[in-house]
């Protein structure tokens, strides 16, 4: 099993983060104090904290021709759950900064990708590699 990753992250409303992160996403719910909220992001320990006054404007970086939102984080998919989460972001009408697609066809870094916002404006990316083995492919 791979060692899970913890990331604590500021939002301004933890009841709009329970539904994004728990209904949207459908992360289950770990512990949660008056102002922080743990979910389980696949088998990773995300934790929305409560601070309106750090959530902060983004700044982006141009990458296979889009505007990447700096900073994000996220999660590297197999393709297999990448398209069912990819679909149902599309169904509850979820507004994508870089919309469901395939970055670098045919090269090493094929991979499909997808980027949005959740209520307090932290960006996430959901990938999922053509060839699983070349996540970290030069060539």
């Amino acid at each position: 099993m791979a060692v899970p990753f913890h990331f604590a992250f500021p939002v301004d409303d933890l009841a709009a983060a329970r539904r994004f992160y728990g209904d949207v996403l459908g992360c289950p719910e770990g512990r949660s104090a008056d102002h922080w909220v743990d979910f389980d992001l696949h088998g990773h320990q995300i934790v929305a904290h409560l601070a309106p006054d750090a959530v902060r404007s983004r700044s982006t970086n141009p990458v296979d021709g889009e505007d990447v939102p700096v900073p994000h984080f996220g999660l590297v998919l197999p393709m297999a759950e990448w398209k069912p989460l990819a679909e149902r972001l599309q169904a509850a009408g979820t507004r994508f900064v870089i919309e469901p697609t395939v970055r670098f066809p045919g090269e090493p870094g094929e991979q499909a990708t997808m980027f949005l916002l959740d209520p307090a404006g932290n960006a996430l990316e959901f990938k999922a590699m053509a060839d699983p083995a070349k996540l970290f492919a030069k060539d």
